[in-house]
């Protein structure tokens, strides 16, 4: 590629704004011709004013001062990985005219309008060569549009090939000339006109086709771009390299002979490889259960319309690396619990860091491409025996009660709804007296809603909103077991405020929205705030240590302090495990898409305490050890 300008291969001599080197064409030929030209410019143009009159209807180009056109948005990894492109109809990236190859610029001009710099909208050659040549086809065969006119056709105007579309479009361009400068418009056209593929601009084009951006294509894949623009799908080089190749040469011929590059330049242009990319439009994200999540938290906060159109560029929370890493584990503990009789189960997994509740892994379920269902985020399971700190901490916050408190395993019966409930521990037996701590290792049921009832459920219903959980909520005798319907992603959130001691931000999948031009859209910078007792939280959190440590969840233990709780419901049909170190949270549910039992004798415990270990010491590697606060650390409340 020559190292000579989009200025410097003009005889003329150099203008201040890079593009004067076309006006001065009509000087080589002569100031005379420049002066016919010019003249009947404005002939053409003061006929077509006064015929502006009927055209009262027309759209007012002066909105076009104003005009923001559709733009793709682009998702993000933490790290800045593209993940996912997300778009309408048009995608589009806008990008100045400055950054635009001055290559690009003179074989569009040279191919649709190499007259632009001079003419004020219309083209009164191309005008009338059209009108012969339709004359004597009887019908509209040939345009004559000029960059302008294209643009308002583009915008405002249907493309029905009739004569009354052909005036109104030189009506607003000349309209549109008044009011816009030459720059403006034709970094307006090159960021609207189509190429093809469903690529809207010059970016989308040139990293589709060339798999480079718009300011770095040379000379011979300029010629080729500009070749596309008047049948994209017909002389695509994806469809035909060979038409795509005459298109380049036709455009590169017209180029010499108006004498914006040389014999030389031609030759090698000609004989340049291109390297073709490949159709980027509608491609499948990389990590379709984190894009698909954050695109719905985008639509929720913006709008679709915003989403589709909006041009935005969001960061993630999630690392692309870790992410794939989530993936492969629910994968192969998929095949592993097929062995061991969990037919047709579904894994999903969130992990959360509790200091900025950043979600930095979210799995939906064992294959994202056959199945697009995010069970993360969608779809809402009992939670079992994990809902049992929400009840526990509930109870620490009112200063009458911690983990050393007794309460007895014992037969009861409760009047609830249309009858009398019995309820039963997992096992069918009774513990007799024993401290909440020991209760809480070994998940017995009678306990926990015997300190339900003595607290209130209401009460408990109260602490599950503070931390998140929107579901339905009754306050029946069952609701301390998880008789609700709970998402993964609400348990990791609430665990993650336990394990921040109160502290809570909302749980985020983007960290900052920008739009094109990098304004700051939406920043998620952390602003924690003090939703629950740091004392009770401390509690709670030295109660699940004793879970890993002494109780149900042993096969979750870690080589390093851990805090967790199995989840079982009744019928086996939900089996989960929630755990957490102080920089991770994470929850971990298995079922069956279809609410079927998953195999007999199914416990969190020993079926997903395991799947739940393996995650985390492949998240935890080279992490630091830390140590949770002791609750000595924080003031107990006074009791009510």
């Amino acid at each position: 590629m020559s190292s000579r300008t989009f200025e410097d291969k003009q005889p003329q001599p150099q203008a201040q704004d890079g593009f004067e080197f076309l006006k001065g064409v009509g000087q080589v030929a002569g100031g005379t011709l420049l002066s016919l030209t010019m003249l009947a410019s404005s002939i053409v143009a003061g006929g077509l004013v006064g015929l502006a009159v009927s055209f009262r209807n027309l759209p007012d180009v002066r909105q076009l001062r104003n005009f923001f056109p559709s733009e793709t948005t682009y998702i993000y990894d933490v790290k800045g990985k593209l993940l996912a492109s997300i778009h309408g109809e048009a995608n589009r990236e806008v990008i100045p005219l400055d950054r635009i190859s001055p290559e690009l610029k003179r074989a569009v001009l040279a191919s649709e309008d190499s007259d632009f710099f001079t003419h004020h909208g219309i083209n009164p050659k191309g005008v009338g060569r059209a009108l012969l040549t339709n004359s004597a086809a009887g019908g509209v065969k040939e345009g004559g549009s000029t960059v302008t006119m294209q643009l308002v056709k583009n915008l405002f105007l249907s493309h029905r090939r009739e004569f009354t579309r052909k005036i109104a479009e030189a009506v607003l361009a000349i309209r549109l000339e008044q009011i816009l400068p030459k720059d403006q418009i034709l970094e307006m056209y090159l960021n609207q006109v189509y190429w093809g593929h469903n690529n809207y601009g010059v970016q989308t084009a040139a990293r589709s086709y060339f798999n480079k951006s718009a300011e770095n294509l040379n000379l011979a894949e300029s010629a080729m771009m500009a070749g596309l623009i008047q049948a994209p799908e017909e002389y695509s080089p994806f469809v035909s390299m060979p038409k795509a190749k005459q298109q380049q040469k036709q455009v590169l011929g017209r180029m010499l002979s108006l004498g914006w590059i040389t014999q030389k330049e031609y030759d090698d242009a000609l004989q340049q490889k291109i390297k073709l990319g490949k159709v980027k439009s509608f491609q499948g994200s990389a990590l379709p259960y984190v894009t698909n999540a954050v695109s719905q938290e985008l639509a929720k906060k913006f709008g679709r319309e915003a989403l589709l159109k909006g041009g935005m560029r969001v960061q993630t929370t999630v690392d692309n690396d870790f992410q794939d890493m989530a993936e492969e584990t629910v994968k192969t503990w998929h095949e592993r619990l097929l062995g061991e009789g969990l037919y047709k189960n579904q894994i999903a997994l969130v992990a959360i860091d509790p200091r900025t509740h950043f979600i930095k892994a979210l799995v939906g379920g064992i294959d994202a491409k056959a199945s697009e269902f995010n069970r993360a985020i969608q779809s809402q399971r009992q939670p079992g025996s994990s809902f049992k700190p929400i009840v526990y901490y509930t109870a620490f916050a009112t200063g009458k009660y911690d983990t050393d408190t007794t309460i007895v395993d014992g037969p009861v019966g409760y009047r609830d709804g249309n009858g009398w409930y019995y309820p039963k521990n997992y096992d069918n037996s009774f513990g007799g007296a024993m401290s909440i701590r020991y209760a809480i290792e070994q998940s017995r049921n009678i306990p926990v809603i015997k300190i339900g009832k003595a607290i209130g459920m209401n009460k408990v219903i109260e602490t599950a909103r503070t931390l998140g959980i929107t579901s339905p909520m009754e306050p029946v005798t069952s609701l301390p077991l998880g008789a609700i319907g709970v998402t993964p992603l609400e348990m990791a959130s609430a665990y993650a405020t336990f394990a921040n001691y109160g502290w809570q931000s909302p749980a985020t999948m983007i960290v900052r929205v920008t739009d094109s031009s990098g304004n700051v859209l939406l920043d998620n910078t952390p602003k924690p705030q003090l939703v629950l007792d740091p004392w009770a939280s401390a509690e709670i959190i030295s109660a699940m240590q004793s879970v890993i440590n002494e109780g149900t969840g042993k096969h979750a233990a870690l080589d390093r302090p851990a805090a967790g709780k199995t989840g079982t419901t009744s019928s086996e049909k939900d089996i989960w495990f929630i755990g957490t170190v102080p920089q991770l949270t994470t929850a971990v549910w298995v079922g069956r898409d279809d609410n079927r039992t998953l195999a007999h004798g199914a416990t969190g415990g020993i079926l997903v305490g395991p799947v739940w270990r393996d995650f985390m010491h492949k998240a935890l590697k080279g992490v630091p050890v830390e140590y949770f606060k002791s609750p000595s650390q924080f003031h107990r409340p006074k009791s009510n």
